[in-house]
């Protein structure tokens, strides 16, 4: 079969497409602003990629066009599909019915840590022998790729294994298909990490997104498991409007706990108040530890012994832009992370904070933020963005092509806090202001302009001076 992906440069579609041509199918897309690292993924796996959506794309007469929820009514090619009545399908459908189908399905949804807590679960499986599929929206790297077809497991290479594990996300399916894309996986396993306002563009409130993870849960079979964060009010409420599933929760109090937690970030696991294990890795913070309970509990549900996945946690890598160091420059360290929501700021410089020490101690973090995701660039949780780097000792806020006054925002901490339209300017600045000992943490969620290099450069140039 020909499928020919509308959108195909996003992390979720590029996937798909991955996924596609390793199942034998002939792959092409299109998006705007093709380029790496997505364009050199998806090259080397033999797809061919059109700059935009021009009309002339449907002579390559697909099978099928595959959408991506990138493209709204008015898009050139889509409306000559429309007009010309030809075979289209969502992402999320294409993927259920093609590469789901008659699978274990593993689910990791929420607000926040459904790229990390993805990558550990798969990483358990694969450590366990299990050699699952995955779908993820980062690069874990303990795999290298974003996605894989379920593969023969080593111990009976006859078979294919029947688990797939997939970042199960909350944003909608497509412009002719409203629902989130989760309820098209129908999982045996769902794990619900957490539950926050999010998504601002296309979900009214905190209530709409909870009757969305409601359909989720509505689609988990008797037999299967969820896996939910006990500590969140909002997923309480999602099980109690109707659960038919066993269900295992995480977190203080709850069935899965993480305890003695220690300044390395290793900690004890225990389950129905017995211990049954220390975890020692190398990450940091309570959120990696609930990340943490939460793929070993989904890892049980399909045999993984907790003393298996907590062997696995030990060899776990985290995924690229989580954390991420991108260099170090006269002592002074560039750390690159995905946070782009007020909770994830404030877990992420916090994690920070606990691994490098105080300010007192000349442990200086340089917090620079893009707020780009949809969500912020509406302004619905601006307010919340001085609380959430209360932790950072400056902050670097660049400011360009927002709908609100990013610094009237940041005024409760203009003590530490500078924001800057120009980029190549809050550069400049960033690298005047650092000094040996520092911790430059860059946070977007898209590519920020190359930042995180322009400030290394911008230390080296001062380095020379």
């Amino acid at each position: 079969m020909h499928i020919h992906i509308l959108g195909i440069c996003g992390t979720f579609m590029g996937g798909i497409a991955v996924l596609a041509k390793a199942a034998g199918h002939k792959v092409t897309g299109c998006d705007v602003n093709v380029y790496p690292p997505m364009s050199t993924q998806l090259v080397a796996q033999g797809v061919e990629l059109i700059e935009g959506f021009d009309p002339s794309q449907t002579a390559l007469n697909p099978d099928i066009y595959v959408i991506g929820n990138v493209v709204s009514r008015g898009n050139p090619l889509m409306e000559e599909i429309l007009n010309r009545g030809l075979p289209y399908i969502s992402g999320p459908q294409w993927l259920a019915e093609n590469v789901l189908q008659g699978k274990w399905v593993l689910a990791v949804a929420g607000t926040h840590g459904k790229t990390t807590t993805s990558s550990m679960l798969a990483w358990i499986l694969e450590y366990a022998g299990l050699a699952p599929g995955f779908l993820i929206g980062g690069v874990p790297q303990n795999f290298a790729v974003s996605a894989r077809l379920p593969q023969a497991p080593a111990q009976d290479c006859k078979s294919i294994s029947p688990f797939f594990v997939i970042e199960a996300d909350e944003y909608d399916t497509a412009f002719f298909d409203k629902r989130s894309k989760f309820v098209h996986y129908r999982p045996r396993t769902a794990v619900l990490n957490n539950l926050e306002y999010d998504h601002a563009d296309i979900f009214e409130d905190l209530a709409a997104i909870e009757k969305q993870f409601h359909h989720l849960v509505r689609t988990v079979p008797q037999a299967g498991l969820v896996v939910s964060n006990g500590k969140e009010a909002s997923l309480q409420r999602v099980i109690a409007k109707g659960c038919w599933t066993p269900v295992e929760k995480f977190g203080s109090d709850t069935d899965w706990q993480a305890v003695n937690a220690q300044s390395d970030g290793s900690f004890d696991v225990t389950f129905a108040g017995k211990l049954q294990g220390h975890v020692a890795w190398d990450l940091l913070g309570e959120h990696n530890r609930m990340n943490a309970l939460a793929s070993i509990a989904a890892a049980r549900h399909v045999g993984v012994s907790v003393e298996v996945a907590i062997e696995a946690l030990a060899e776990f890598k985290n995924v690229k832009r989580r954390m991420e160091i991108r260099g170090v420059v006269n002592g002074i360290t560039v750390y690159d992370d995905f946070a782009h929501h007020p909770t994830a700021i404030t877990t992420t410089v916090a994690g920070l904070r606990s691994k490098v020490g105080s300010a007192s101690d000349g442990a200086r973090i340089l917090a620079v933020l893009e707020p780009r995701s949809n969500t912020m660039k509406l302004g619905v949780m601006k307010n919340a963005l001085p609380a959430s780097l209360a932790e950072a000792d400056l902050v670097f806020c660049y400011g360009a092509n927002l709908g609100w006054d990013a610094t009237e925002a940041m005024a409760p901490i203009k003590d530490k806090a500078n924001v800057y339209e120009d980029l190549e300017s809050m550069v400049a600045a960033i690298a005047a202001a650092a000094k040996t000992g520092d911790y430059v943490l860059a946070m977007s969620n898209g590519g920020f302009g190359g930042v995180h290099q322009k400030i290394l450069d911008a230390l080296q140039a001062k380095v020379t001076q």
